[in-house]
């Protein structure tokens, strides 16, 4: 019977922490750059942090990804390390909300989320709806997981073995504290091993104090995870966060574990339930946690950056930045840190478009070599991109997130492309004219110089477009993409008629003049590609430029040549 009790124990536990699973999956997906968005704005103001991190965590029901999020911010030192460290003191506060909700009695409201969340997910139109409807079915399992505890260990009144090896592993305050740290570490959620605890509490099988010094070790071992797992190697300012949210829950055990007896006795005159009780104590101890630390966190993070100074950037200019594989298990924080990389490869490939004209008009061969190898850093860079969304993509994601992975792709792929026509085409160029000695026209110098400001002028939006999906941003990229093929016109234009003037530089260089207009018009047709998934995903383009056959007169005159200006050039 022992052995029966405690398999239905461990299904129980399973089914909640597969509960929790599909709502912090369902909220992450319904609204998981929102809640990044949140954040990223709440990192302003420690109290602001503070409140931002009980709100998300009670959404995410995880402190982990909470923390995951932060430390994409305050790695490097993009953010201050102290409204951090406040996102993290809220974010154990919000973890204690569903604990209050599952101390209550409500599990027959889970067949209510069940039909509810069913519904949502088989019906609902929007993929949002869907993912709400599979919020309601993570909290009605929850519920009734809580009811399948209660129900396990009701019978076990009459099974004295497990009695007794509870009763064994509890006796020790300090054993007990460190049992439910290593439980809380292997599930990855202290929700689950706080819930178990009062479902133990409630059956009697473990003292009032022994289930405080279970609640103290599950929130020790809840910031264990994220030190593990969240912190990059060889990166001490990645461990900042995670250390100084276990010094935090460390001081908090300390000062709190020598008093167990009376706070336990307290507690029982105020709430005589005992699974009440422990929630109550989970909640109060998290908050007496937060009140104290709010204001010292200067002087921690002060100590947290001297001891764990930031690391210097790698030499090597292919190694990715900000490609964090502790983000994989949040798809909206793993596609930022896609993006931001992305963005990396568009510096590279920004300072390898900048300095191409400067080797063309200075003649430096060493130029020319520096601006190859950049090549083999943005080839390597995309390659790592390509991989990491990847990987992403081979778990569910949401429409949202789906098409954000394929933009990053696809913008990264378009880079690349960028840099081997400046590596393949325009450094050949180069070399060529400075092999053969050739010249410019003074006038044909300055029309390159203009049509190349063009050029990285429009990189420069194609960047605000691929990160803030504009539409208006977009519209405008496809405008300078028109303006840009008359202005190639104009040039050659100017070009021949400098040719017929029987210039001697125009006549050495018209090769070379053309080839490079040619080459730089065909890179701002990879850099426009940036604007085409948010023309599309706000319905701004047209299935094709082409008339329909059928729509034609027989006989009928073809229609003028040229760019049309209804639709954006593919």
């Amino acid at each position: 019977m022992g052995s029966l009790i405690l398999l239905d124990l461990m299904g129980g536990v399973a089914l909640l922490l597969w509960g929790l699973h599909m709502v912090h999956s369902g909220i992450v997906r319904a609204f998981g750059s929102d809640l990044r968005r949140l954040l990223g704005l709440a990192l302003r103001h420690r109290l602001l942090a503070f409140l931002a991190g009980v709100f998300v965590t009670a959404l995410l029901q995880s402190s982990t990804a909470t923390g995951l999020m932060t430390t994409s911010f305050a790695s490097g030192g993009a953010v201050d390390l102290v409204p951090a460290l406040a996102i993290m003191l809220g974010a154990n506060v919000g973890t204690t909300l569903i604990v209050q909700v599952l101390s209550f009695n409500v599990s027959a409201v889970a067949p209510v989320l069940f039909l509810v969340g069913l519904i949502a997910f088989k019906r609902g139109g929007r993929t949002r709806t869907r993912d709400l409807g599979r919020v309601a079915i993570g909290i009605g399992l929850m519920l009734l997981s809580l009811h399948i505890l209660l129900d396990t260990l009701a019978p076990a009144e009459n099974a004295p073995a497990v009695r007794t090896l509870l009763a064994a592993i509890t006796g020790e305050p300090l054993l007990c504290l460190l049992i439910a740290a290593a439980l809380t570490w292997v599930a990855h959620s202290s929700v689950t091993i706080v819930v178990l605890v009062m479902s133990l509490a409630f059956a009697s099988f473990v003292t009032p104090a022994a289930a405080l010094a279970l609640v103290l070790g599950a929130n020790l071992g809840s910031a264990i995870n994220p030190l593990v797992e969240g912190s990059q190697p060889g990166n001490p300012a990645s461990r900042r966060l995670p250390i100084g949210n276990l010094i935090n829950r460390l001081v908090g055990c300390i000062l709190v574990f020598p008093f167990l007896h009376p706070i336990a006795t307290a507690l029982l005159h105020i709430e005589p339930n005992p699974s009440r009780m422990t929630a109550d104590f989970h909640t109060l101890f998290n908050l007496a946690l937060a009140i104290i630390f709010i204001l010292p966190l200067g002087r921690l993070a002060a100590l947290l950056t001297h001891f764990l100074p930031e690391q210097k950037p790698s030499a090597d200019p292919a190694t990715p930045l900000y490609l964090d594989e502790t983000a994989m298990s949040t798809p909206s924080v793993a596609l930022a840190c896609a993006a931001r990389e992305t963005l990396h490869i568009g510096d590279i490939v920004e300072t390898m478009l900048r300095q191409t004209m400067t080797a063309f008009l200075t003649d430096d061969r060493k130029l020319v070599g520096e601006i190859s190898r950049m090549d083999n850093a943005v080839d390597r860079l995309d390659e790592a991109v390509k991989l990491y969304v990847t990987r992403l993509t081979r778990e569910s994601l949401d429409d949202r997130d789906g098409h954000r992975a394929m933009e990053v792709i696809t913008f990264s792929i378009n880079l690349e492309h960028v840099g081997d026509i400046i590596d393949k085409n325009l450094m050949e160029l180069a070399q060529k004219k400075i092999k053969r000695q050739i010249v410019f026209s003074r006038e044909g110098a300055a029309e390159l110089a203009a049509f190349h400001q063009e050029v990285l002028d429009n990189l420069k939006l194609a960047f605000g477009v691929f990160m803030s999906g504009d539409v208006r941003s977009a519209r405008q990229l496809i405008a300078e993409k028109t303006k840009l093929r008359e202005r190639e016109f104009a040039a050659a234009e100017s070009h021949l008629a400098r040719l017929r003037e029987g210039r001697p530089e125009s006549i050495e260089s018209s090769s070379l003049h053309l080839d490079i207009l040619r080459d730089l018009k065909r890179i701002h047709s990879h850099i426009c590609s940036a604007a085409y998934p948010v023309l599309e995903r706000a319905g701004e383009l047209q299935p094709s430029r082409l008339k329909d056959a059928e729509a034609e007169p027989l006989g009928a005159a073809p229609a003028p040549s040229g760019p049309s200006r209804a639709a954006p050039e593919r």
